[in-house]
């Protein structure tokens, strides 16, 4: 089946969307409501479940090649520098750090320019039994499928949904940055109380970093965010202050965490939820990205061996929210072990993490890991992209 797709919202999960679909013989267009693309969250990284996913849009080798490998999930520190975990000496590393701009990019590149139409803002959504039609502030559309790709915030959802719940605020903020700086960094996790860094090498010379740390309340500012970080974390085990004083002011971003509360359905008729728009999940499983590029690769497989949209939706909607909704859940509960830990809890998971023999580490973290990181994408068949 093919025919003609709207995706609203042109992020990471709406541009794969949009890539898996014409993989697989539809018409695209992609609505974005920003009028130009601007750096949003610095860097991210991406395990195995998220590169198979690329490598079923034909990107596996290209994503490779603007990304670097990270030890950041098995190097674990506390301030004074003391190890609580190592990485393993021989291997490969499980994650590849990107710079989210550069993963943007490669995923927009994939696509003809025409495909994507910047500020444009959908207004209005409905349905029948064979089109769907929106408005938005350049004109009036009617498509076969449409696709919520726009976030957190979506309106999609809310036009869908107007009575589900929104955002949620998680209890904490973070800092993002990119430093640039021609020392060697390896990927790593400084766990201190109630916060935590974490460096992710992302280009050679550039390392991307983040703060993490419990707030009260969302929405407040500084003057001056990157002072805010040196204060909160003044003392801590090199290279965090060399990373600090290689950061301009201009790449440091403040951010406040927030989640979704679950949904009872990702779809409605011929219209379907992917991302964050469906599942916004906190970082502390570094899925956010990843789910949302194996959302695109399952919904292109659905529609691709299904009779009718609604048919594929349906069986999208089944593969993908309990995935989903648990990798939110568990990444809620990870970040809130970190974040929302008391002196006494924070000790004992320093103990546990130091007394675990790497070796044990090493076995026991593909068990743990493996429901999330062994995910298989579906095959995309070879369908003609239009031109």
């Amino acid at each position: 089946m093919t025919g003609h797709a709207i995706v609203i919202g042109g992020g990471i999960g709406g541009l794969a969307a949009a890539v898996a679909l014409r993989r697989t013989g539809w018409q695209v267009n992609v609505l974005e409501r920003v009028s130009a693309f601007a750096e949003v969250g610095a860097g991210l990284s991406q395990s195995p479940n998220a590169m198979r996913a690329l490598a079923a849009l034909g990107l596996g080798e290209q994503a490779r090649q603007v990304s670097m490998p990270t030890w950041a999930t098995h190097t674990m520190r506390l301030p004074s520098g003391r190890h609580l975990m190592r990485a393993p000496a021989q291997g490969d590393p499980p994650l590849r750090a990107f710079r989210r701009s550069a993963l943007h990019r490669l995923l927009r590149q994939a696509l003809p320019e025409d495909v994507v139409r910047t500020g444009i803002e959908v207004t209005g959504l409905t349905q029948d039994a064979e089109k769907v039609t929106i408005t938005h502030t350049a004109d009036r559309q009617e498509a076969d499928l449409v696709i919520g790709a726009d976030g957190i915030h979506s309106v999609t959802r809310r036009l869908l949904w107007p009575h589900a719940p929104g955002p949620r605020f998680l209890g904490y903020t973070a800092w993002l940055g990119l430093a640039d700086t021609p020392i060697a960094v390896s990927g790593s996790m400084t766990m201190g109380r109630g916060r935590y860094f974490l460096i992710h090498p992302v280009a050679p010379g550039q390392v991307y970093w983040a703060l993490g740390t419990a707030a009260d309340q969302p929405g407040v500012r500084f003057d001056d965010e990157l002072e805010q970080v040196r204060r909160r974390i003044d003392g801590w085990h090199d290279p965090i202050a060399t990373l600090l004083k290689a950061t301009p002011p201009e790449q440091v971003r403040h951010i406040d965490i927030h989640d979704l509360p679950d949904l009872p359905s990702f779809t409605s008729g011929r219209v379907a939820l992917l991302g964050d728009a469906a599942h916004a999940m906190s970082p502390d499983r570094g899925q956010g990205a990843g789910q949302s590029i194996e959302d695109a690769v399952v919904l292109a497989a659905a529609l691709a061996t299904h009779g009718t949209v609604p048919e594929a939706l349906t069986a999208y909607d089944a593969q993908r929210r309990p995935r989903t909704q648990t990798t939110a859940r568990n990444a809620r509960q990870a970040g809130s072990q970190v974040i929302h830990a008391g002196p006494v809890a924070h000790i004992l998971t320093a103990l546990a993490l130091r007394l675990t023999p790497s070796a044990l580490w090493e076995r026991l973290a593909p068990r743990a890991l493996g429901p999330l990181w062994d995910w298989v994408p579906p095959t995309l068949p070879d369908g003609a992209a239009p031109k």
